[in-house]
């Protein structure tokens, strides 16, 4: 049994569960009214997203700006609508073609459509189209528009797919009702299990609901202002679902043991506030700073996502810390109504499984320990020939638009393009200071280009009016998502141009869409450490402060780092090397997208951290109280196992949820956090943490005296 302390000791938390608990009915009014706000706001507010990306002094960039200058419109926005036909030739089409190109001439935003280029066999043929804007604010609804205007070749026989950055139109935006209803689903069922009543089931997960809601509407009105990309609701949606089920859950948990112990419902509602609400307000403040130091990499489209994903977590927080005391007060003890089991909430006393586990560790820490550290330390292996990259539309659906676009051009047996072109690079040549005539750099460029492996053909090298620039258009002979296309774009620009330009005082650029995304790749790649080290010492200083320690926040750093690295190890074993593809809807294995492992590790760290200070939080409060360290640990776990073991698993399923989404990079992030949720709940904080404290004994706790005397005082 645990005591309960006085409701008049209140803290701050405690005061404001106090009033929730007092004013149940007007605190879930004002929750609904701000739902009804936020989510009638996000209709309202023109929301734009979209993927574009700009990288000041790259490659791409300043090749693209060379690019624009002398030639305007390459510069502009174009896609690519592919005509193929089973038998016979494009070209015996003439006629519908023609009209087609005419048709799609007259479409809103169009600038121009090209003459169709034709392969080799001519059954397949593409027409470039340029618009005066991004193609992403064109919306879903202009695929129609684009299937009236290519009506006439589809009526004459001609099949119709759209390619390039149409992709941005025509791909079905994402619908994530099922992910939800299946999350929220397995979620009601883990909390029945776990809980025993119906009651006690819907609770955190309809205050959930509302915080999500909420969070989602307000992202969606900050969307009128500011470019979010386009999985950023995706997002939302996932980390608040998530948190906000595990927050109300802790929340409700604490409500239920004083219920147990013969509190009364509003002051068991203030006491859960004011005790796990610190636990909760530290931990959402620790994902939501993990989140938003994804703008120390410089690359406000990552930032943007951590910013959307801390409104969301915000939001979450703020729910579960209002909302839920008032809905628990009003439920009162209702809440064990509809009962499918004996009630059971944090332990169900001093001799039960959790305490003979917690018993087993104590008295045998290193097997455990080293068991697993071993097992993670083995799933992280895959994590050493991980390969960043950019998902192509290779990746889509087969039989979607995208894809079938895709495979038409790429097709290399005569009646496509080859692979490559479907990820050609342009290669600008800024002879304005060139010290050699433009006709004797044409000639060295040109030998150079024919001397490099892994092109397939490239167009020959053209001047503009002025002779002032230089352009030809490579194309691999490999898809634009291998490793043999990076590797060309690294011998285009570290050998093949310097090379063939040396001491003529032209300087040669390597721009275009694969360009730009191997490009952001690198850039990622090269500043994933700013965001490590930022998120490694804003995690020790806040677990330091809050648990007076060096050697708990310590611990926690590195046995973070160990999740994320196995998590790391999953996520290529799966994607890259293939092993799940079929089971998540791909058609093949696939590169890990580049920016994929810095939203984990910030993500993950965060969340990671949430367990860590449910755990810590209890443990430290045994120490205090019998300054014995084997039996604080032991308390600890044995009192937090059963909740940490449910919250980890309905977060698990809820990211789980999210892989069922076509968007592949939203795949990605949902099975990584899913997996690196399950592991850090289950090997690390039920079975590392608590053999390493245990190792460790008193030294846990030890701190300098003159160091303590000058940290702020926190507590969770």
């Amino acid at each position: 049994m645990h005591s309960a302390a006085p409701v008049g000791s209140a803290t701050g938390l405690a005061r404001a569960g106090a009033f929730c608990a007092r004013h149940p009915k007007w605190v879930i009014a004002v929750w609904l009214v701000l739902l009804v706000a936020a989510l009638g706001g996000r209709k309202a507010v023109d929301a734009t997203f979209s993927d574009q990306i700009s990288l000041p002094g790259t490659q791409s960039n300043t090749g693209a700006g060379l690019l624009q200058s002398a030639d305007p419109m390459a510069g502009q926005p174009n896609g690519k609508v592919v005509l193929h036909v089973g038998s016979g030739a494009v070209s015996d089409h003439e006629q519908a073609v023609g009209a087609t190109i005419a048709d799609l001439k007259t479409l809103p935003h169009v600038v121009s459509a090209s003459n169709p280029v034709t392969s080799a066999d001519g059954r397949t043929a593409v027409i470039t189209v340029i618009f005066d804007v991004q193609l992403k604010t064109l919306g879903h609804g202009y695929t129609g528009r684009l299937d009236e205007a290519t009506e006439p070749a589809r009526a004459d026989g001609v099949q119709v797919a759209y390619g390039g950055d149409l992709d941005q139109v025509v791909r079905t935006p994402p619908d994530e009702t099922l992910s939800e209803s299946i999350g929220i689903g397995a979620a009601v069922l883990i909390l029945l299990i776990a809980f025993g009543s119906v009651a006690a089931a819907l609770v955190p997960v309809g205050c959930a609901l509302v915080g999500v809601g909420v969070g989602i509407g307000v992202v969606g009105m900050i969307a009128g202002l500011v470019t979010f990309g386009t999985s950023a609701p995706t997002l939302a949606i996932m980390i608040g679902l998530g948190v906000g089920i595990d927050y109300a859950v802790f929340l409700t948990t604490r409500f239920r043991q004083d219920l147990i112990d013969s509190g009364r419902p509003w002051e068991a509602a203030t006491r859960a506030t004011g005790s796990a609400g610190h636990a909760v307000l530290v931990a959402a403040i620790t994902v939501a700073v993990a989140l938003l130091s994804l703008y120390a990499c410089g690359l406000t489209f990552i930032g943007k996502l951590g910013f959307a994903g801390s409104v969301a977590v915000a939001v979450a927080a703020s729910a579960a810390l209002t909302l839920v005391p008032a809905v628990l007060a009003l439920t009162g003890r209702h809440i064990d109504r509809l009962r499918v089991r004996r009630p059971v909430a944090e332990t169900s006393g001093g001799h039960d499984s959790w305490h003979r586990y917690a018993m087993l560790i104590s008295r045998r820490p290193w097997p455990f320990l080293v068991v697993g550290a071993g097992l993670l330390v083995l799933i992280a292996v895959p994590l050493f020939s991980m390969r960043l990259g950019h998902v192509a539309d290779g990746a889509d659906p087969k039989g979607s638009k995208t894809r079938t676009a895709y495979d038409w051009i790429a097709d290399g047996s005569g009646q496509g393009f080859g692979p490559g072109a479907n990820g050609t690079f342009t290669v600008v040549i800024d002879a304005r200071h060139a010290t050699t005539s433009t006709g004797r750099i044409t000639d060295d460029v040109d030998h150079a280009l024919q001397g490099t492996q892994g092109i397939a053909s490239f167009t020959p090298v053209a001047a503009t009016s002025d002779k002032n620039v230089l352009i030809t258009t490579v194309t691999p002979t490999t898809g634009p998502q291998t490793a043999a296309t990076s590797d060309l774009f690294s011998t285009l620009t570290g050998h093949t141009l310097p090379d063939a330009l040396a001491g003529t005082g032209a300087k040669g650029y390597v721009t275009g869409t694969t360009a730009g995304q191997l490009d952001f790749r690198d850039t990622v790649k090269e500043r994933l450490p700013i965001i490590i080290g930022i998120v490694l010492v804003a995690a020790f200083l806040l677990l330091m402060v809050v648990f007076r320690s060096l050697l708990i926040p310590l611990k926690a750093v590195a046995l973070n780092l160990l999740t994320t690295g196995a998590s790391y190890g999953a996520l290529v074993a799966v994607f890259q090397w293939g092993w799940g593809d079929e089971l998540l809807g791909l058609p093949e294995p696939v590169p890990i997208e580049s920016y994929v492992p810095m939203m984990m590790f910030a993500i993950v760290f965060g969340l990671s951290m949430d367990y860590e200070i449910f755990l810590l939080s209890r443990i430290s409060a045994a120490w205090k109280s019998s300054h014995d360290n084997t039996k604080a640990v032991g308390t600890g776990l044995s009192i937090t196992g059963r909740v940490i073991s449910s919250a980890a698993l309905i977060m698990t399923v809820v990211f789980l949820a999210f892989t069922a989404t076509p968007t592949v990079v939203v795949k990605m992030l949902a099975l990584g956090l899913a997996i690196s949720v399950i592991l850090d709940a289950t090997i690390v904080r039920l079975v590392l943490v608590p053999a390493l404290m245990v190792l460790m004994g008193e030294a846990n706790w030890w701190l300098p005296r003159r160091l303590d005397r000058h940290l702020p005082h926190l507590r969770a």
